[in-house]
């Protein structure tokens, strides 16, 4: 499924169709919050079904709108700096992303650090991408 949504989004130019964008890397966060979620509620069982349905929502929306935010801001920057291709754009991405943790954990320093680390991983994936590096290695036999 990971395959699918980074094959999707690398289907579609960096800058164009934003709304399509912001959707796969919704998704894409969701996914990671849904199997985040249920290694953390198998793993810290919690003392009722409500409180874990609550805990596996708050992991699950909350890497869904940082997602969101990277999705759209990493399309938006490219519109607005009409450079689709610079890495700068997915550390804006990256960074907004980063800012919406913070946001949502009520602190400064997560905002500041995960701006920096999801800015930085953002960049390095961008990079990896127009330098032809292999996300999921094929194995060779």
């Amino acid at each position: 499924m990971a395959q699918r949504l980074l094959r999707a989004y690398d289907e579609i130019p960096d800058g164009t169709q934003c709304h399509r964008k912001a959707y796969i890397t919704t998704a894409f966060g969701g996914l990671i919050g849904a199997i985040g979620s249920a290694y953390s509620v198998v793993l810290n069982p919690a003392n009722s079904h409500l409180e874990a349905v609550a805990r596996a929502g708050r992991y699950t929306f909350t890497a869904a709108a940082i997602g969101a935010m990277f999705g759209l801001a990493t399309c938006v920057s490219a519109q607005v700096r009409e450079k689709p291709d610079d890495p700068l754009n997915y550390f804006i991405g990256g960074c907004a992303g980063g800012l919406t943790l913070g946001a949502r954990t009520h602190s400064y320093g997560t905002a500041a650090v995960s701006c920096v680390y999801m800015g930085t991983a953002a960049t390095l994936f961008k990079i990896g991408k127009l330098e032809g590096w292999e996300f999921f290695a094929t194995p060779k036999m």
